[in-house]
């Protein structure tokens, strides 16, 4: 079968295609996947250049979408024929959260899915959604379920809420589609009027452009009448976390998924304590969080947005399309 590699010390030019044997028959408690689709995520990117090292010859990609082929003795949970989704943190099952790295994470810590077939535990995988095909189930491991989580399990997202999400990225697209799925109203920020435009199209009741508007946490206190808003699902890190406490409420939740502008800055803490905010940091979620996500979506007729796909042996353009920043939502790869 057909498989990617990432030679040491990484670098998009280091993705090279190789061929594997096919994988063995599932064992008890396994499935044997036919992957059919992967997504781009900062993560993946991170390793792919380098910025996280990892092993010579990594298969790397965490997200992985697919059709069962088998099944061990003992699975319950699949049957030949079910369409499934891989999970980002395999081991994490339920309950609060135990691990802080990515040493089991596939694509980083192990082997992940970029190839076409994989034998895995079933535990490692959740059904995807019904009607959904392989490239739209492969967008929820990391991006779909960081922004369910940050609202929803986190966040504790209502119908009245406001929520602001910074970018355009497939973590704040999510995010504004969860919110306006669950009845809250969104405000987003990007530097690109075009994507702005989009923005508002799938729900974005206002939008900023931060470059036109750098003091946009001001903004968005004025947008909402001096309040503020309830949540921010915040993207950039240290460049933005002043203007994303500057437009939070008081008592509001501030979810920290991305470090775009560093990994390390200062933290106006004096600010953070008069406002009494909660300031989150979090890492995708769990089997059970992916599950409930899931759940939502059956219920709702909710799809992701796709920017654009790439067959797989074309995953170096696919990262240089992502590192142009050109996209709005996610970028996928099939295999």
């Amino acid at each position: 079968m057909n498989a990617i590699k990432l030679r040491a010390p990484g670098g998009l030019d280091r993705l090279e295609r190789t061929t594997l044997p096919e994988p063995r028959a599932p064992g008890p408690g396994e499935i044997r996947l036919r992957v059919q689709a992967s997504s781009l995520n900062y993560h993946d990117y991170a390793v792919a250049i380098g910025a996280i090292p990892t092993e010579d010859g990594r298969i790397p990609m965490s997200d992985a979408a697919g059709v069962v082929e088998a099944v061990g003795e003992g699975v319950r949970d699949f049957a030949p024929g079910d369409h499934a989704v891989s999970c980002f943190f395999p081991l994490w099952q339920d309950g609060p959260a135990e691990t802080g790295d990515f040493k089991t994470v596939p694509g980083d810590g192990i082997d992940g899915y970029a190839r076409e077939a994989v034998v895995r535990p079933a535990s490692w995988f959740t059904a995807a959604p019904r009607g959904w095909s392989a490239p739209e189930a492969a967008t929820l491991t990391t991006a779909g379920l960081t922004a369910w989580r940050a609202l929803v399990v986190d966040g504790g997202l209502k119908a009245g809420d406001v929520v602001l999400v910074l970018g355009t990225g497939g973590v704040s697209v999510f995010a504004l589609q969860f919110a306006r799925m669950m009845g809250a109203t969104v405000i987003a920020t990007s530097s690109s009027d075009a994507k702005l435009e989009r923005m508002r199209e799938l729900g974005a009741s206002h939008t900023i452009n931060y470059k036109a508007t750098p003091d946009w946490g001001r903004a968005v206190q004025d947008w909402t009448g001096g309040r503020g808003v309830d949540q921010v699902v915040e993207v950039g890190g240290p460049g933005t976390l002043e203007q994303s406490i500057r437009a939070a409420r008081i008592g509001g939740h501030i979810a920290l998924i991305g470090v775009l502008t560093g990994r390390s800055g200062e933290v106006p803490t004096a600010l953070l304590m008069a406002k009494q905010q909660r300031l989150q940091g979090l890492i995708v979620g769990s089997h059970r969080h992916q599950r409930e996500m899931i759940r939502a979506i059956d219920g709702t007729g909710m799809r992701p947005v796709i920017d654009r796909a790439f067959a797989m042996q074309e995953i170096a353009a696919a990262f240089r399309h992502q590192e142009s920043g050109a996209h709005l939502g996610k970028i996928v790869l099939e295999a």
